[in-house]
């Protein structure tokens, strides 16, 4: 077991995720929580997140909240100093945050397309560089991009939604290529359909809900701990070796052709 905790573990380590409030960005702050990382729990959702960060203490886990909106480059940029002082560095970098706005391809608003890069795509890259210069001083760091099925996949009526998440899938090995020669690695994780609160509508309605499910292999739709093993795995040392790779933890519904 020493060598499995060893291998897994996240002590000493400090880490940032974004959209964090809720959801799979609250998942994933806690599995970052629970191998031992310090954690700043970021979100635009002030509130929320707050409530969330003392009930992680309470727990007696190293979180710390910070309100920020990432598409505000003064924002972003104290959000990663506010990173630093907190957790001492920031080793892992987890660009969760994003929004789906979906509509008629055919007459999709140019507002909806301009927020949707902005909080999709753009705000992962700024946030990416200005963690990887700090980083890049210790000549260690790990930086995850939550992407979707729809880097993959077109789904209806959301052109802006899978464009940009495509997009991030290639950031992601951009990053890599770019970032590895400073002993930063660059992974994505792509969730399937998972119940949060950006798939509400469909959960609600029964018919809907037993389609999805049946998509995939397992059977049922993905709970946001169940990217924990995902997340721990690339941000540890047993990933030592991987970069500009994409994890899919879809339960099979990429690979389900009938």
């Amino acid at each position: 077991m020493k060598y499995l905790d060893s291998l897994f573990s996240l002590k000493g380590r400090g880490a940032l995720v974004t959209g964090a409030a809720r959801g799979n960005g609250l998942a994933i702050a806690e599995a970052l929580l629970k191998a031992g990382a310090a954690v700043v729990l970021a979100d635009v959702l002030a509130p929320e997140l707050g409530r969330v960060v003392a009930r992680l203490k309470r727990a007696g886990l190293k979180a710390h909240a910070r309100a920020a909106d990432v598409t505000n480059p003064d924002e972003r940029a104290e959000l990663v100093r506010f990173a630093e002082r907190a957790t001492g560095h920031v080793d892992i970098l987890v660009n969760n945050a994003g929004i789906t706005l979906p509509h008629a391809a055919m007459d999709y608003p140019e507002a909806h397309w301009e927020r949707t890069y902005q909080v999709n795509l753009k705000a992962p890259f700024e946030l990416s560089r200005l963690a990887a210069r700090a980083m890049a001083r210790r000549r260690r760091g790990v930086i995850l991009n939550i992407t979707s099925l729809n880097a993959e996949l077109a789904f209806p009526d959301n052109p802006a939604y899978m464009a940009c998440k495509g997009a991030l899938k290639q950031l992601t090995k951009s990053m890599a290529l770019d970032f590895g020669a400073r002993g930063i690695r660059v992974n994505s994780i792509g969730p399937g359909y998972f119940r949060t609160a950006m798939t509400n509508g469909s959960w609600g309605d029964p018919a809907r809900r037993a389609a999805r499910a049946a998509r995939t292999a397992l059977g049922r739709w993905g709970r946001p701990e169940d990217l924990a093993g995902a997340v721990i795995f690339l941000a540890s040392d047993a990933a030592s070796y991987v970069t500009g790779q994409d994890l899919y933890v879809d339960g099979g519904w990429l690979i389900k052709g009938l």
